[in-house]
């Protein structure tokens, strides 16, 4: 499946994909609540700030690659939208419950280590353990019609190779596999604090953000 994607087209393509599964009682989002998601601080590598006029663009883009689809009902003001990527009747594309987590997670992080996959897919599906992730990655670098996944070279000192999504051109492809470093060392900068508690910060993080975008719908609709 040939598909190329910038790096925020990615994000946003992730962040509905993100969302049928995490929050499916507010899914199709609207523009409003997408623009919270794309800009969210907790799941996000880079963290963004994208305008509505930025991610309007972006949908109107995806649309026109049949990526993602309007779901607005008839006579609905606010129009609303679902991703047309995998998984649907729409498409030829079809993913385990593992293999959609861990494309939506490369998509909103950028390249991971199976070891950070499987702590980060569990929205998703769990994993049993680090193999299981590396069988699921191994799966979506050998499929019959082209890999969905590539494995990069492992930076020295670390015990992990991190791997990173297909469905990006080439400027944005060259980017991810520069930032590697970059992220790398982000990470070890939280490293000092206990992994349990920053999991479970960041699970209330999102958590908070969950209620403030149905609180956001909620108001768009008594807006509208």
């Amino acid at each position: 499946m040939k598909v190329e994607l910038n790096a925020l087209e990615a994000r946003v393509l992730g962040c509905l994909m993100e969302k049928e599964v995490t929050t499916p009682d507010q899914y199709p989002l609207s523009l409003n609540a997408l623009c919270n998601a794309c800009n969210q601080k907790s799941n996000r590598d880079p963290v963004l700030s994208l305008s509505e006029t930025e991610v309007q663009g972006l949908l109107d883009d995806l649309m026109k690659k049949h990526l993602v689809t309007d779901k607005s009902g008839f006579g609905s003001r606010v129009s609303k939208y679902q991703h047309r990527f995998c998984n649907t009747e729409f498409g030829s594309l079809k993913l385990s419950a593992g293999e959609f987590g861990i494309i939506a997670v490369l998509m909103l992080r950028g390249p991971q280590t199976p070891g950070e996959l499987r702590t980060r897919c569990e929205r998703y599906h769990r994993f049993a353990d680090s193999h299981e992730v590396e069988q699921a990655l191994d799966a979506l670098a050998r499929r019959g019609d082209g890999a969905l996944v590539e494995k990069l070279p492992r930076e020295s000192g670390k015990r992990e190779s991190r791997y990173m999504h297909l469905f990006c051109d080439e400027e944005h492809a060259a980017a991810m596999r520069s930032s590697i470093g970059t992220s790398a060392s982000i990470e070890s900068d939280v490293a000092v604090a206990p992994s349990g508690r920053i999991e479970a910060l960041e699970a209330r993080v999102e958590y908070l953000e969950q209620q403030l975008v149905a609180l956001q719908e909620q108001l768009d609709q008594l807006l509208n």
